[in-house]
């Protein structure tokens, strides 16, 4: 849980959160993974999640979708508990999950990737507004997923869900795996979303990139949130940092 003084570091606009989680605990089988996760995202943020691996990142993002079986505590969107609702529904509230493994069909082209997912509200990217983010998927549009790199996997993943007009984005780790050049053009994306109004929550252990677009930064350390750092106090933190991923 979130200290008193950690809570006092964040900023105003977080008193009327996009997204609000509070004790929210998690199981695999008996496997008890998350322990009372605490924190805020406000509307047209981009927080991070970080910490070490098995720390209970990514079960954070499932369980705020909805597909662990077995969780509890409460995950507020725009004020609405989603804690006992199905994944399908929550989904339609407005949230969108790309996970790591980033889940494109190998033998449907690019096209019929992206015109898979239902819209579920209005306001999602066109077709042609998803090709100017990401002109290598209009290059290949005809080709199927097992033809496309690493790179163009992740941008088509991120693609199909903004066609949803989900407003709220959970990314695990985006920059995973993905040349130097990609990960630039994932961070300029990840900045245009934040520039029209998309709020993001991004699981990553590459904390450099996570600095480049990030407003603030939850460490989470064995099914928990132990610290907050805001972006423009990252420097003055790095120390703590690393002795919280061990780099």
């Amino acid at each position: 849980m979130l200290t008193e003084a950690t809570q006092a570091k964040v900023p105003a606009a977080a008193a009327a959160p996009l997204l609000s989680v509070r004790g929210l605990e998690a199981w695999y089988g008996e496997s008890h993974v998350l322990h009372g996760i605490d924190f805020d995202v406000a509307p047209g943020e981009v927080v991070t999640l970080l910490g070490r691996n098995g720390a209970g990142k990514t079960t954070t993002l499932k369980s705020i979708i909805g597909i662990m079986a077995k969780r509890k505590g409460s995950v507020k969107l725009a004020g609405t508990e989603t804690i006992a609702l199905p994944s399908r529904t929550i989904a339609r509230l407005g949230i969108g999950y790309v996970p790591e493994e980033r889940g494109i069909y190998a033998s449907l082209s690019v096209h019929e990737n992206l015109l898979l997912p239902p819209v579920v509200k209005p306001g999602g990217l066109s077709l042609e507004q998803i090709f100017t983010l990401f002109p290598n998927l209009k290059e290949r549009i005809n080709s199927q997923g097992t033809k496309l790199s690493g790179g163009e996997q992740q941008m088509l993943a991120i693609g199909r869900i903004l066609r949803t007009g989900a407003n709220l984005l959970l990314f695990d780790e985006p920059t995973e795996g993905l040349a130097p050049v990609i990960i630039d053009q994932i961070g300029r994306t990840i900045a245009k979303l934040k520039q029209d109004g998309f709020t993001i929550i991004l699981v990553e252990q590459n904390f450099r990139f996570a600095a480049t677009v990030a407003d603030r930064h939850y460490v989470v350390e064995q099914g928990k949130v132990v610290d907050m750092i805001p972006n423009a106090e990252l420097d003055q933190n790095i120390d703590k940092l690393h002795g919280y991923l061990g780099v």
